[in-house]
């Protein structure tokens, strides 16, 4: 417990000082002449009617539709197919079709983010030094886990991650296209990467 001490003389004469010149709040308040309302432009636009929205509704897509920021809310699928072909053309619908065969193959099940990016970056930077160009990187579909609460867990922590690691340094610079492998190889389990050639 505190005690209380006892003001010196010139403490309480400026104690005093303040309370004098002290206002109450509410007269402060009372006190305080409203702004005026400033006189609307003529020449400045209407503002947009908000269109009402119902529960169930789907919302319309327009400047602010999140759907479309790369990597952010979408898939590793959509990522993937949403990126413009690198390669050449037909060899490029022949790895769609499961037609090439991976020259080497990592998975990555059971991995933590940590080892699983430090895996496929050793497996990358030692299969171009190899000279391999075709490589399958298997990181399996993924558990639903999303629990119903208010913001969403998504499926495949390694399916979604894996396409982005691929497309940051220092593996960009080997990999030429990242596609959804075969359903023989893996399906949406699995991806080809298709490297550049050792120079």
């Amino acid at each position: 417990m505190t005690r209380k001490r006892h003001l010196r003389p010139e403490e309480e004469a400026l104690w005093q000082e303040v309370a004098r010149r002290t206002v109450p709040i509410r007269l402060q308040r009372q006190a305080m002449p409203l702004p005026a309302k400033a006189a609307p432009q003529e020449d400045s636009a209407p503002p947009h009617p908000v269109e009402p929205f119902h529960i169930g509704q789907k919302a319309r897509s327009g400047p602010c539709d999140y759907g479309v920021l790369p990597g952010v809310l979408s898939g590793p699928a959509e990522n993937i197919a949403a990126a413009p072909v690198a390669m050449d053309r037909k060899a490029f619908q022949r790895l769609r079709r499961g037609k090439l065969v991976p020259e080497a193959r990592i998975d990555l099940h059971g991995m933590t983010l940590d080892q699983a990016r430090a895996a496929l970056a050793e497996f990358i930077l030692r299969a171009h030094g190899q000279g391999k160009r075709l490589v399958l990187i298997v990181t399996g579909k993924g558990r639903d886990r999303d629990d119903g609460g208010p913001i969403p867990v998504r499926r495949g922590v390694l399916r979604h991650n894996v396409p982005l690691w691929l497309r940051m340094p220092p593996l960009a610079p080997l990999v030429i296209e990242v596609v959804e492998a075969h359903h023989r190889h893996g399906g949406g389990g699995a991806c080809y990467v298709y490297l550049r050639r050792q120079r």
